[in-house]
């Protein structure tokens, strides 16, 4: 009995361990299971909710900034800019561009390195504007004579029965005199002013008359004194792109100081083939007005995109060269002998229509694309061999006697 008893106490005694094992177990059970889960996942989430309000915060931020630069910096600038802006760069001459744009990549070549270019005789027309020719006004086309030509006499640098014409055989007024130029170019407004004596102050000229020793005399016995004019242009800083408009006998100024007139001597002759200028592509008329009728070799900076003058539409003047062996020519331009492309301007680049002085005829404006502005107006006439001048006079002062110095070299290609 005493054994059976022992062994139920046993028995009990082992289901109270029992008992207070599981029970002490139970709590544990709890620790290692439910706080570890609990307390982590309830921190991360105040974390993430944290994350979330600071990135709406930030957001919110810079939205402000946003919307208060655009509604308070930005009408600022625009009105700063547009006080800024030079008339070049004004909506009006940002439209004045043409359908023949510059194309920078395409290699136009050297048409005319050997220097034989084509004689323009008689390419005008009165009533329609055509590449390669000049669209005369008929006021003017009828003033255009054959008796009132200065070159008398063929030269022998006409080759190939006369259609064309050798530049590099091409003799020039002798002489080398230097002058005090007076030129000025103002912007106020919508109105470019260029104010000129009309004599050029970055080269010398030839001597006129032309001396009967000069060999020049046996083909051109150009009379006029060269003179100090008083030449006043006031021109569009803003020209407007539009059709073709007929020109008369002056087209432009370039910033030599010297005045530029179209391709024609005063008898609708190639003016670049017939008649003799000095070695800068210059000489007189009955005034004694100083001018070009070609691309002046004295201009050194040709490139296309070099403002070298200003056509009387205030469009840009520019030289024909693209890049080292590439030159436009009259071919590569419109019925103005113009074309659109970046030049820089006033030192600032913009994009417009723009003329282009090129070595063949008509050489240079042939029409205007723009409304002429006040200009003197003169034209081309050496009032010799019994024609008139078919000029509008300027006034006329006398010439500046100055020391002959050192002359350019000869023109070339």
């Amino acid at each position: 009995m005493q054994d059976d008893k022992t062994k139920t106490d046993d028995n009990n005694g082992s289901g109270e361990d029992i008992q207070n094992l599981t029970s002490a177990k139970k709590p544990l059970e709890k620790v290692n299971i439910i706080l570890p889960v609990k307390e982590p996942t309830a921190g991360r989430n105040k974390l993430i909710a944290f994350l979330v309000l600071l990135v709406i915060v930030v957001f919110a931020g810079v939205g402000y900034l946003l919307f208060t630069s655009l509604n308070n910096v930005v009408p600022t600038n625009n009105s700063s800019v547009l006080e800024s802006i030079e008339p070049e760069e004004s909506p009006e001459i940002m439209a004045g561009v043409g359908d023949l744009v510059l194309d920078t990549e395409k290699n136009y070549g050297n048409k005319y390195a050997d220097g034989i270019l084509p004689v323009g005789d008689g390419k005008y027309s009165t009533s329609e504007a055509k590449v390669g020719s000049i669209f005369a006004c008929s006021q003017y086309a009828s003033t255009i004579k054959t008796d009132n030509v200065g070159a008398d006499t063929r030269g022998p640098w006409f080759v190939n029965n006369n259609t064309e014409y050798d530049i590099n055989k091409k003799i020039s007024v002798q002489g080398s005199k230097r002058w005090s130029g007076e030129f000025s170019n103002k912007l106020a407004d919508t109105v470019r002013t260029i104010t000129s004596n009309g004599l050029p102050s970055d080269h010398t000229t030839g001597t006129f008359p032309v001396a009967v020793s000069d060999p020049a005399y046996n083909y051109d016995k150009n009379p006029n004194t060269i003179s100090s004019q008083e030449l006043t242009y006031k021109l569009s800083a803003s020209p407007v792109y539009g059709e073709p408009k007929c020109i008369s006998g002056e087209v432009g100024v370039m910033l030599t100081g010297v005045s530029l007139f179209n391709g024609f001597d005063a008898g609708a002759r190639d003016a670049g083939a017939w008649e003799v200028q000095d070695t800068c592509e210059g000489h007189p008329q009955i005034t004694g007005h100083y001018h070009y009728h070609t691309l002046s070799s004295c201009i050194d900076d040709i490139d296309v995109d070099t403002v070298i003058g200003f056509a009387i539409d205030g469009f840009p003047i520019t030289g024909p060269r693209v890049g080292d062996k590439n030159f436009l020519t009259t071919s590569d331009l419109d019925v103005c002998h113009g074309i659109t492309s970046e030049i820089t301007l006033e030192g600032k680049k913009v994009t417009t229509y723009h003329y282009v002085m090129t070595m063949d005829f008509p050489y240079s404006v042939s029409c205007l694309r723009g409304t002429a502005g006040e200009s003197p107006g003169t034209g081309e006439g050496q009032g010799q061999q019994g024609g008139s001048n078919q000029s509008t006079p300027g006034q006329q002062q006398s010439g500046q006697n100055v020391p002959p110095s050192g002359g350019p070299p000869p023109p070339k290609p």
